[in-house]
C-alpha cells in the first residue's frame, strides 16, 4: 500500500510540474529594455542616416549561458565594430564630459546611458585618453552627477579596461 501511494505522490506531482509554462516566473523580472522595442532616436540625420547607424549599434543580448567572459558577452560582429569605430561623416555636437563605468553587460550593442541627453539618440563617444571614438545610441538616465553607464563592446572599442572609471566626452549626431 505504501508503494502504491508513494507512485500516486509522484505522478500527481510530475502532473502538477508539466501543467507549468517554462520561464513563466522569469518573464516578469526581466528588464522592461530587454522586452520592449526601442523608441526612435531624435536626431538630425536623415532616416537612411538612422537606419546606418543603428545597423551598427545594434546587437542582440547574448545567451544565457554565456555569462564567463566578456568575448562570450559581445555579440556585436567584426563589421559592427570596424563600422562604429569609424569616425563620424555626420556634423555633431559636443554634449559633454562623462565619469563612464560598465553598464549591464547582458544588453548587446554600442551604447551609453548618460545624464548629458533628455531623449534617445544617437551619437559618438571619445576616450580623450587615446583618441578612440565608438558610435552609439545615446540613452537617458535618471539623475545629475551619476556618471554614465557604457556597454561592454563599445568600453572594448575605446581601450578601457572594464574595471576603469574614465572621462570620456560625448558628442550628438
Amino acid at each position: 500500500m505504501r508503494n502504491l501511494t508513494t507512485g500516486l505522490t509522484l505522478t500527481a506531482f510530475a502532473a502538477v510540474l508539466s501543467a507549468c509554462t517554462p520561464g513563466a516566473t522569469t518573464s516578469s523580472s526581466r528588464p522592461a529594455s530587454q522586452s520592449a522595442p526601442a523608441e526612435a532616436p531624435k536626431t538630425d540625420l536623415t532616416p537612411a542616416q538612422v537606419a546606418a547607424a543603428t545597423a551598427i549599434t545594434r546587437a542582440p543580448a547574448p545567451r544565457a549561458a554565456a555569462r564567463a567572459t566578456a568575448s562570450q558577452l559581445d555579440t556585436t560582429t567584426a563589421e559592427q565594430r570596424a563600422a562604429a569605430a569609424k569616425p563620424s561623416e555626420a556634423a555633431e555636437s559636443k554634449l559633454g564630459t562623462t565619469v563612464a563605468s560598465l553598464g549591464n553587460p547582458s544588453e548587446g550593442g554600442f551604447w551609453i546611458k548618460t545624464p548629458l541627453v533628455k531623449e534617445r539618440g544617437i551619437g559618438r563617444i571619445v576616450n580623450p585618453a587615446n583618441g578612440k571614438s565608438a558610435k552609439v545610441d545615446l540613452i537617458p538616465l535618471e539623475g545629475a552627477g551619476t556618471g554614465s553607464q557604457v556597454s561592454l563592446p563599445a568600453m572594448q572599442l575605446l581601450g578601457i579596461s572594464l574595471t576603469d572609471l574614465p572621462t570620456i566626452e560625448v558628442y550628438r549626431s
